[in-house]
């Protein structure tokens, strides 16, 4: 490929545009970008001999990033960069790890080729990986029969090519949601359970049962062979503390993510594919099983209103908001009862993820390692009065009402990491008629993360491998930029892409990857210590008393977002980087 590349840039290609010297000493800097790193050296003299001898005069790209800029060609490749005020901007970036690397058997399958991939990251400069922990596999053989060989097996081969470990606690199902590539159902003797008491799942209001996970209302009811679905949880996360202390200890594993509902989110399972959900539509409440029915007809009996039912004019999972007399103009959504009921759904699933982080924060007590849980970046409908798509899934969010602050209050008692999705999307990638707004919603809730005084990490909903993805990511995780006199005001505690795979690494995307890794260090090498870039984790502290129900509905205040720069100043390359990429492919 670099012979190829050079003969593009040295041949009739530039003869043509002889004229045009500017466009030659872009093109010998975008050039450069596809050396390989183990002859950089000689063969970037060669082609800067060749420049420099046919008198045009190339001068230092000014904020051009490239896979392999001029100074590193110029300098050895082990040399370290440790410039410390620009340290202070280093942003951990982590890989998400195939969905079924671990199979339904409990296999860890094609060690080799993992550890392969493994080192290629390791090389890039990745700090470390992702990896749910499936409940439906180490549980799969009965109540409290724990297997986690394949894990340890797993964890060993991460520490041996010194990466660090993000884990999920998976409770969920995988399968039926998008991105979805292998099933992983929940154990079989829970489903078996499900066959006698089907309301022991999500359930919408025509009664379609959802197993992607155990409704919140079973949360506290002993169902499950005497143990209720939180003490199914902490059993699990005690197991897990027993079986993987040593990683715990030697620091592999740095944070520890409750899967708290559906694709390991807190949230309801309102827009379920495999129920006929198309984007974007409105999704549906899923709060129909006799259990949540209940609860919400006491709490509207103690709120002196035993007439108030759950909704039955929401639409369907395929509605528009206008086509409902929930969400429509001057809709139920704004009226005393729906109020009420919006604050009720919403609050349950507040409790639900404050129960579990609490039990984790006691099992996970003292080990230096951080608790997270993932909030659902659900975009189409944000910039509807309603919000619709938002409302279903238990987000309570309205122009006048902030439906994630108190997420982040809530995590703030746990000393948890708020983790958001859709940090790669762009508002004019979605049709004008979902009404998306990802750019808002992504400040508003890491805004909101901030303002509670919270870390803040994040990831890409879809795979993506395009320099306008890598470059909105790299936006979000520093919002005001790189601060070159030390921390910026800004700036996200880690990113972890999705996801890795045979695509991610092939050559083209994977030296796009490579730039972007470097762009998400501010350009400084890989750095081991924490400390230098004031990410130290120390020992985890009980959690902080309960809030009150007015302290958490205090944060629901609306406040305006901080500020976001347009771009980037860590670009990965724009529309001309691209032109090069395929004038290169034409040749290959």
């Amino acid at each position: 490929m670099v012979t190829m590349a050079t003969s593009v840039c040295s041949s009739s290609l530039l003869g043509g545009w002889g004229a045009d010297s500017r466009l030659h000493q872009r093109l010998f800097f975008f050039e450069m970008q596809y050396i390989d790193r183990v002859e950089s050296v000689k063969r970037a003299k060669q082609v800067k001999s060749f420049f420099i001898n046919s008198s045009y005069k190339v001068k230092k790209p000014q904020a051009v990033a490239s896979e392999v800029s001029t100074a590193e060609l110029e300098s050895s490749s082990s040399a370290p960069n440790s410039d410390e005020k620009l340290l202070a901007n280093y942003v951990p970036i982590y890989v998400m790890l195939p969905l079924g690397v671990i199979t339904i058997v409990n296999v860890l399958e094609d060690k080799d080729g993992l550890e392969n991939q493994l080192k290629k990251l390791k090389a890039a400069g990745v700090d470390g990986v992702m990896l749910d922990v499936w409940w439906g596999i180490v549980e799969s053989k009965g109540p409290k029969q724990y297997d986690w060989s394949a894990y340890r097996s797993l964890f060993e081969l991460v520490q041996q090519c010194e990466l660090k470990l993000q884990v999920i606690m998976s409770f969920h199902q995988c399968g039926g949601n998008v991105g979805d590539i292998v099933n992983i159902p929940l154990p079989q003797w829970v489903l078996d359970i499900g066959k006698t008491n089907p309301d022991i799942f999500y359930t919408n209001r025509t009664g379609n049962r959802n197993k992607e996970y155990l409704t919140i209302g079973v949360d506290n009811r002993p169902l499950f062979d005497g143990r209720t679905a939180i003490e199914i949880y902490s059993g699990y996360m005690k197991s897990f503390r027993e079986k993987m202390s040593d990683f715990l200890e030697a620091g592999l594993i740095i944070d520890i993510e409750m899967g708290l509902g559906p694709a390991g989110e807190l949230r309801y399972p309102s827009y379920p594919q495999n129920q006929g959900w198309v984007f974007p539509g409105i999704g549906e409440f899923q709060c129909y099983d006799k259990y949540l029915k209940a609860d919400f007809k006491e709490a509207a009996t103690k709120a002196g209103h035993p007439e108030w039912e759950l909704p039955d004019n929401a639409g369907q999972y395929n509605s528009t908001p206008e086509s409902t007399e929930f969400f429509g103009s001057n809709g139920t959504y704004l009226t005393e009862e729906g109020k009420f009921f919006l604050t009720w759904y919403s609050n349950n699933l507040l409790s639900h993820g404050d129960d579990i982080l609490d039990e984790a924060n006691k099992i996970f007590l003292g080990f230096k390692v951080k608790l997270a849980a993932k909030v659902s970046g659900i975009h189409w409908w944000y910039k509807a009065d309603s919000h619709a798509a938002e409302l279903t899934a238990g987000y309570y969010n309205l122009k006048d009402r902030d439906g994630y602050r108190p997420i982040s209050r809530m995590l703030s008692r746990h000393y948890a990491i708020l983790n958001f999705t859709c940090l790669e999307m762009r508002d004019s990638e979605q049709p004008a008629s979902a009404k998306s707004g990802p750019q808002e919603l992504v400040q508003q809730v890491l805004s909101g993360g901030w303002r509670e005084n919270i870390e803040v990490a994040g990831e890409n909903a879809l795979s993506r491998y395009d320099r306008s993805a890598y470059n909105q990511i790299l936006l979000n995780a520093r919002p005001n930029g790189v601060n070159r006199e030390g921390p910026p005001k800004l700036r996200m505690f880690g990113v972890t892409y999705l996801r890795l795979s045979d695509e991610v690494l092939e050559n083209k995307n994977f030296n796009i990857f490579k730039t972007f890794v470097k762009k998400m260090h501010a350009d400084q090498d890989y750095c081991p210590d924490p400390q230098k870039y004031n990410h130290e984790i120390v020992p985890l502290e009980r959690s902080k008393p309960t809030f009150t129900i007015e302290e958490l509905l205090e944060a629901t205040k609306k406040m305006e977002p901080f500020p976001w720069d347009k771009e980037t100043d860590m670009s990965v390359g724009g529309i001309l980087a691209d032109l090069i990429d395929k004038i290169i492919s034409i040749f290959k």
